[in-house]
């Protein structure tokens, strides 16, 4: 048996370009990679490279207990756990707190936006700008970049992350958890939602608070990033704790598609959110666009759940059925070679550009945008050896 890849991008089109679906997204690292920023593997080992041989002691102990986020997380929890004089890690709560600051000091550095190429983003960007869904569309990522903020802006994308402000945003937890089905709930439906689960490199701590910045965080300052340990006030719940409430009640909306894309499934929380509604939500839509081989615990998830997707260049899991793709004469920019090109978010953002219903030919961002990509198509012509 095989997968027909022509009629499965045929049928994705034709999903997506209705305009009663509650249409979301989820994106991971893959897609800041596609952007030239380092995914979260080679940001650790970046960062790891920039530190001093006693703090990259201390900083490579706590990534063996699993991962960069949880070393953040453990920092900030030593911070507020050890009084003067006491140690724990072999580490004091003024060695966790310099340690902080200078990873999110490197974090920020290797991200910055001014560095990556914003071609794929803000060809998602104009495709959500043309879209116009009853539903707002919602995007989540767990990046801590600024990419689809600058192509959002770049695009002049109406969209609501959380906060409402300009240089020292408020999180209003009150306009997060409203549906948005409709104008009379605080935020119109025709903005786009940006929901950042694990924080962003110009989110910073307010005393008690998150805030957002008008740009990346500077030196010094401690970007809020990835959800810590401590203690929290239940009356002020910080923005991660909402977002991912948001994150499981849209996924709860009746016929949603959820198109993830440059995820690895490494964040367990965030993995049974989507289980779960794919569990329980027939009717909606899971399709997972996996760059790397599918791992045996997708595939037996999806093997179960008829509507959990899974796309990988050489073979996809559909209607709970795992097949190659049908190799034939067919062509389509995203079917070349014997491999589908979803995968990759540079193509999937071209894709959704051609679906879209409408194109307003006087976005002077998009005729901006069309030279860039000319400019780079000539210059690799130009110079084969960069293709």
């Amino acid at each position: 048996m095989t997968h027909d890849p022509i009629r499965f991008l045929s049928s994705l089109g034709s999903k997506l370009a209705t305009r009663s679906r509650h249409v979301c997204f989820f994106f991971g690292a893959g897609t800041s990679r596609a952007g030239g920023l380092p995914d979260i593997g080679q940001l650790t080992a970046k960062i790891i490279a920039a530190l001093e041989p006693a703090q990259r002691e201390m900083l490579t102990r706590l990534l063996n207990e699993g991962g960069l986020e949880r070393a953040l997380s453990r920092l900030r929890a030593l911070q507020s756990m050890l009084r003067e004089g006491q140690t724990l890690d072999d580490m004091t709560a003024h060695d966790a707190a310099v340690l902080d600051a200078v990873v999110c000091d490197l974090i920020i550095r290797e991200l910055d936006v001014a560095s990556a190429d914003l071609i794929p983003a803000r060809k998602f960007a104009s495709w959500v700008r043309r879209s116009q869904y009853r539903l707002p569309i919602e995007v989540f990522t767990v990046n801590y970049d600024l990419i689809f903020e600058s192509a959002f802006d770049r695009h002049s994308v109406h969209y609501f992350d959380g906060f409402s402000g300009v240089l020292r945003a408020r999180f209003h937890t009150d306009l997060v958890e409203s549906s948005g089905s409709n104008d009379q709930e605080g935020v119109p439906s025709f903005f786009a939602r940006l929901w950042k689960l694990h924080g962003s490199v110009n989110w910073v701590w307010d005393e008690s608070e998150v805030v957002r910045l008008g740009g990346a965080a500077k030196s010094g300052q401690v970007a809020a990033i990835y959800p810590s340990d401590a203690k929290y006030d239940q009356s002020r719940r910080f923005p991660y704790v909402v977002l991912q409430d948001r994150f499981r009640r849209a996924l709860n909306q009746p016929e949603t598609i959820l198109v993830i894309s440059g995820y690895a499934f490494g964040d367990q929380h965030i993995n049974e959110v989507i289980f779960d509604a794919a569990a329980r939500r027939e009717r909606s839509e899971f399709i997972v666009f996996s760059f790397d081989p599918i791992s045996d615990e997708i595939a037996t998830r999806a093997s179960h759940t008829p509507n959990l997707q899974v796309v990988h260049e050489e073979e996809a899991i559909l209607g709970g059925v795992r097949a190659p793709w049908a190799v034939d004469n067919a062509s389509s920019a995203f079917w070349q070679d014997s491999k589908m090109k979803l995968p990759d978010f540079r193509s999937l953002a071209d894709f959704l550009g051609q679906i879209s219903a409408r194109t307003n030919e006087s976005d002077s961002a998009l005729k901006d945008l069309a030279a860039e990509i000319s400019a780079q198509i000539s210059s690799a012509a130009a110079s084969p050896e960069k293709l």
